[in-house]
Formats: C-alpha cells, sequence, structure tokens
C-alpha cells in the first residue's frame, strides 16, 4: 500500500482510493481502515493531516483545493459517516461524486450516524449498485473485494 496524506500530491496511475467522511471531532476512522487494506498494493489518499495548522489562515483554503483535485483524481472514493457529526462537507461531496458513475464508491454509515436513511436512500436513486455499510470492516472488505475483481491485481 501507499499511503498519501494531504496535501501531498498524487496523480498516478496506480489503483487509489480516497478516504472521504467526517474529520473534525470524529475517531481517526481513516487509520482503521487504512490498517484493513494496508497489504494491498493500493495508494489511499487521506484528507486527515496528522497536523493541521490552525493557526495558519490559508490552510483550510489549500486543504480544500487539495481533496477537490484529488476526488477526482482516484479510481474509486470511499465515504464514512460518523456518528460525532452530520459531515455536511462529505454530504456534499458524496452528492456529487454519486453523479460520476465511471468512478466506484464505496459509502458506509455509523450506526448512529443521523442522516444514515437519507444517505441510504439517494443513493438508491442514484447508484443503487452502492451497498451502504454499517461498519468500517465491512466498508473495508467491499474495497478489497473491488481491488481482487480489478483485472491483473
Amino acid at each position: 500500500m501507499t499511503y498519501i496524506e494531504s496535501l501531498a500530491e498524487y496523480d498516478g496511475p496506480a489503483p487509489s482510493v480516497f478516504l472521504a467522511g467526517g474529520i473534525s471531532g470524529t475517531f481517526d476512522w481513516q487509520a482503521d481502515v487504512v490498517a484493513r487494506l494496508a497489504d494491498l498494493p493500493l495508494v489511499l489518499l487521506n484528507p486527515r493531516r496528522r497536523d493541521f495548522p490552525m493557526d495558519d489562515p490559508t490552510a483550510a483554503h489549500a486543504q480544500i483545493e487539495w481533496e477537490f483535485r484529488h476526488l477526482r483524481r482516484t479510481t474509486a472514493v470511499l465515504f464514512w459517516f460518523p456518528p460525532e457529526t452530520l459531515c455536511p462537507i462529505a454530504l456534499y461531496e458524496l452528492g456529487g461524486r454519486a453523479q460520476v458513475r465511471e468512478q466506484p464508491l464505496f459509502v458506509g454509515t455509523h450506526p448512529d450516524y443521523q442522516r444514515s436513511l437519507d444517505v441510504e436512500v439517494q443513493l438508491k436513486l442514484t447508484r443503487p449498485e452502492v451497498t451502504v455499510t454499517g461498519d468500517t470492516a465491512a466498508l473495508a472488505k467491499q474495497v478489497r473485494d473491488w481491488f481482487t475483481a480489478l483485472p491483473g491485481a
């Protein structure tokens, strides 16, 4: 596995997955997913930065631009919606990515996530092939199954 953390750039040809979803005030679910997929020759792009410079007024702008670019560059996108927040930006990003049918999409919501029903119904309408999972283990398994089905994997 190759691990790319924001703000490092990636634009390579290897199969890649963007880890989208809650960051601020949430459990580090990205680390859990990374550990579950560490044995695969995938590129995982993580927008959660170890050291986000909260006192730098340009940091948020750079972060948003990085996420915008890399959501579009990756082969696939994984979304996790934790219970600590509604994740309004992640919901916005999911709406945009759901329209891109050629980009595989993996989505999970914690059982206590307040808008689980909204996520499930909207995806059934836009991407009926996407099965919304209830935990990160099942979400990582979906990615693993997709990856092993890729030609040459």
